[in-house]
């Protein structure tokens, strides 16, 4: 099957869907297209390093095609969630905010994922992140130092873009440590898929909420 910047039809079909409740959110809230821009700015990320070393990757089996609705849902559900209840002035007083940051938090952890995932993949010898054991290259759970690094990497190519809405430094530095480690707690994740326990939908949803949560968290205590 053909595929457009690495979806299948379902996958483009549900990717459209949530770019327009992302533009009616964004116009609700007041955010114009920041909402909706950012996505597409982790859509042509990740499918940048999904691209890349493709011939290497599908001589390893490990190349992705086609992605669906599922992996769709499982990145975007999270940030739509957080949008809607901006939108809706679901929040506390002088939150909005930082539930902004939240929002891009929760995108720059599913593009850290991405960058560990799709980079660490090219080099390093893995170890699985929760026993500090060998692991096999894209096995779920297995982490490189050239992967993290991508991850960090990842995390902040989607946080400086808080600078189109004039977010403070300290923001963008939250916003990229907690995507950072939203990608740590997806590979922790990723050793119970091995053993049965969740799959890769969990884990990359689990990975947006605790981008998400973290800068939350931080920037209200």
């Amino acid at each position: 099957m053909r595929t457009f910047l690495t979806l299948n039809v379902w996958g483009i079909v549900s990717a459209l869907l949530l770019g327009i409740a992302l533009l009616y959110l964004g116009w609700r809230s007041g955010t114009g297209l920041f909402f909706f821009l950012i996505m597409v700015y982790f859509l042509i990320l990740s499918t940048m390093v999904t691209r890349a070393g493709q011939e290497k990757k599908e001589r390893m089996g490990v190349y992705e095609r086609g992605r669906g609705w599922k992996n769709v849902f499982a990145n975007g559900i999270t940030p739509v969630v957080i949008a809607a209840l901006i939108a809706g002035n679901f929040y506390s007083f002088g939150t909005a905010r930082i539930l902004i940051v939240a929002y891009v938090a929760s995108i720059a952890a599913i593009t850290a994922d991405k960058f560990a995932s799709e980079i660490g993949i090219l080099d390093g010898k893995p170890v699985m992140l929760l026993t500090g054991k060998p692991a096999k290259k894209g096995e779920s759970g297995g982490v490189t130092s050239v992967g993290t690094t991508a991850s960090l990497l990842g995390a902040f190519l989607i946080s400086i873009s808080m600078v189109a809405i004039n977010m403070p430094l300290l923001y963008i530095l939250v916003a990229t440590g907690a995507g950072f480690l939203g990608s740590i707690v997806d590979s922790l994740f990723g050793y119970f898929e091995e053993h049965h326990i969740g799959n890769k939908y969990t884990s990359n949803i689990a990975c947006a909420i605790t981008g998400a949560i973290i800068a939350f968290v931080v920037l209200t205590i």
